[in-house]
């Protein structure tokens, strides 16, 4: 059976549980488009989002990044009552807390769209990115996941391509939206006769 042209690839399992969207369980509502004119235009299609719990993750890793310099800096200053430290853990505190405020707004703002013949990935407020990865291009799909991502049921999908410029790497997928991600590539790639 043949796509018609302009949609998106079809998942092999989704016969099985009708009605259920993996890509779209526990995630953000929308992308998240920054407001200036020059902006670049989410286009059309459905854009599916991070899993809420990604933010969670960031921020307890963050803020444990943010604990720890200033464990480290507090310390220093106790046993040698030397205050040169506070300017690296200043400049490392600083960057970590403006990390933590903009986390939130930074997560809704990735965003994945199937298309017909690519898988379009966009992140980014200030400093946007828009990748297209041609389904035939990818070699490898991924799936990591540390501790704290299991903790949390999310997972990252990378897709790697021959050239590594169009690389994608999509962080905070729930687990079972990376895995029917997966399945879904792997499908379309064996149906175009391209190798994984």
């Amino acid at each position: 059976m043949t796509t018609p042209p302009g949609t998106p690839p079809q998942d092999p399992s989704a016969s099985e549980a009708p009605g259920v969207d993996p890509l779209g369980a526990r995630t953000f509502s929308r992308v998240l488009e920054p407001r200036a004119a020059g902006r670049l235009p989410l286009g059309d299609g459905t854009w599916h989002q991070l899993a809420r719990a990604y933010v969670w993750v960031q921020l307890i890793s963050q803020g444990a990044v943010f604990l720890v310099v200033l464990a480290v800096a507090i310390g220093i200053q106790a046993f040698t009552g030397v205050p040169w430290q506070w300017i690296p853990a200043g400049v490392v505190l600083v960057v970590t807390a403006i990390g933590l405020l903009i986390t939130p707004r930074q997560a809704r703002s990735f965003g994945y769209q199937l298309r017909r013949d690519d898988l379009v990935f966009r992140r980014g407020i200030l400093w946007q990115r828009v990748v297209a990865v041609p389904y035939g291009r990818m070699q490898l799909v991924d799936i990591t996941h540390g501790p704290l991502d299991r903790g949390f049921g999310i997972a990252q999908l990378k897709l790697v391509t021959a050239a590594a410029s169009t690389g994608v790497t999509i962080p905070g997928l729930t687990q079972e939206a990376a895995e029917h991600l997966r399945d879904t590539l792997v499908a379309v790639a064996e149906t175009r006769r391209t190798g994984l």
